[in-house]
């Protein structure tokens, strides 16, 4: 099953590079792939046993709901990508085809990585096949964004490297031997050299913070949000920081059970605070829409990795949040696409009121807004709640307060640019694009999710993000 969910979107991107130039058949490769994906990795969540590879590959409970929440956002990613293509049949596509679909084989791979060096070659690799999807505008402002992707990138990835190196290390002083098996380490962590296990917890926090966007390591999110067309912007930020999320979790896993959980978890809420600060004040009066989304995601990671350093139920919050701040993001980059698409322009004062004239995308451009801000009946509203009151009930008074008031910051500071988006009629530009279900029904399919995950979350679902938490503390 394992080689079947990573050799479905390799064969996809093998079938892609080798259709004629400008097929239509490649773009509908994509969703085709993708729901194929989709299909086999809901048999192996009810069939994990026939996953594993052994040493290299293991489908665990945060392996497979990582898993499932990749092979939805392609899903809906790709849905979208087969009306985006269509309509620039200038561009060749088949880049963009089979680099999304390596992208998906590696980051399947990273949520099946039963082993510390293969989860850093599939983290590298869905970087390098990024990389073409953010410069797939070629204009000098997607060169400049791809560049400090790839160089702010490396840098994260070299760091990577260097932690695991140390935790590799930090296993041969304490034990007199070394093993990247992660099962193991979790298991001989508590004869792990205290000082190495340390550095190692920090440089790889700093290496895979990096690549989730964590401040002030986030430079290179607000240019390649913005320049990345709206599907690899939905696909970077829903799927790909969710990956590097997974990886910091499995450290975090091996250091707990090390002894230095108190350690981990303090550098994890400080970070997290930095991050929905450093947000914050980038939010405020933003005047280019899809920038916006790239310091929103800043805050959000921040989100995920202050949940885990509170610990307890904040964890659990936290996994629940990276579903929904994956698909939260899906609407909002692809209502935004839409926007910028219809005229030209992702600067808030050339608009002309974006609700006159694609009143449905931006109407899913508001409502994604608010979902992805916590307001109610959407998932991240139960999954923010849940953070707060893990914080607060745990008697951080600090940590719960501060995270409240950055989150009605975050709140106030999107809200004046996401309203002018959709009412304030800055200018007189006629759209050059109109609304069609082709563009609107992957965002509008996300959101019902969203809707599912505030109103009534599905037991199974339930089930799984509390197997997956528990895995990652220790409690089971």
């Amino acid at each position: 099953m394992a080689l079947a969910i990573l050799a479905v979107p390799l064969l996809g991107a093998l079938s892609a590079l080798l259709l004629r130039k400008q097929s239509r058949v490649r773009a509908l490769l994509l969703p085709t792939t993708a729901l194929t994906h989709l299909v086999l990795t809901l048999l192996a969540i009810f069939r994990p046993d026939q996953v594993a590879i052994s040493g290299w590959l293991a489908l665990d409970a945060p392996g497979r709901f990582f898993l499932l929440v990749t092979s939805v956002i392609f899903v809906l990613g790709t849905a979208y990508s087969v009306t985006y293509l269509g309509l620039h049949p200038e561009r060749d596509n088949r880049v963009f085809c089979v680099t999304t679909l390596i992208m998906l084989a590696a980051l399947s791979a990273v949520a099946m990585a039963a082993h510390l060096g293969l989860l850093w070659v599939a983290i590298e690799a869905s970087t390098l096949a990024a990389a073409p999807l953010v410069y797939f505008n070629k204009n000098p402002a997607s060169i400049e964004a791809t560049w400090k992707y790839l160089m702010v990138g490396s840098v994260g990835i070299a760091l990577a490297l260097l932690g695991s190196l140390f935790l590799g290390y930090a296993a041969l002083a304490g034990t007199g031997q070394t093993s990247l098996d992660l099962g193991r380490l979790a298991d001989e962590a508590p004869r792990f050299s205290r000082p190495w296990l340390r550095a190692a917890f920090v440089v790889l926090l700093v290496g895979y913070g990096t690549k989730m966007g964590l401040a002030p390591m986030h430079t290179w999110k607000p240019d390649a949000y913005g320049e990345a067309p709206g599907a690899v912007g939905a696909l970077l930020a829903g799927a790909m920081t969710n990956a590097a999320f997974l990886a910091l979790l499995r450290v975090y896993r091996i250091v707990d059970a090390g002894g230095e959980g108190e350690f981990a978890r303090q550098l994890l809420v400080t970070m997290g605070l930095v991050s929905m600060g450093w947000a914050a004040v980038f939010l405020v009066r933003q005047p280019d829409f899809k920038r916006m989304l790239g310091y929103s995601s800043v805050e959000h990671m921040g989100i995920l990795v202050l949940g885990v350093g509170i610990g307890g139920a904040g964890t659990s919050a936290a996994l629940l949040h990276s579903a929904n701040n994956g698909l939260a993001k899906v609407v909002m980059f692809l209502a935004a696409a839409n926007i910028h698409r219809a005229f030209g322009s992702k600067r808030v004062e050339d608009l002309p009121g974006a609700i006159r004239h694609l009143p449905v995308s931006a109407v899913l451009f508001v409502l994604g807004f608010l979902a992805a801000t916590g307001a109610p009946p959407f998932g991240p509203f139960v999954s923010l709640f849940g953070v707060a009151r893990a914080s607060l009930g745990g008697g951080r008074w600090f940590v719960g307060s501060a995270f409240l008031l950055l989150l009605a910051a975050v709140f106030a500071g999107m809200a004046a640019t996401v309203l002018d988006v959709a009412y304030r009629a800055s200018s007189e530009r006629t759209p050059r694009f109109r609304d069609r279900a082709g563009t609107t029904l992957a965002p509008a399919l996300a959101l019902g999710l969203l809707v599912v995950l505030g109103v009534a979350l599905p037991r199974p679902f339930s089930e799984l993000i509390g197997a997956a938490s528990r895995a990652l503390t220790g409690a089971g």
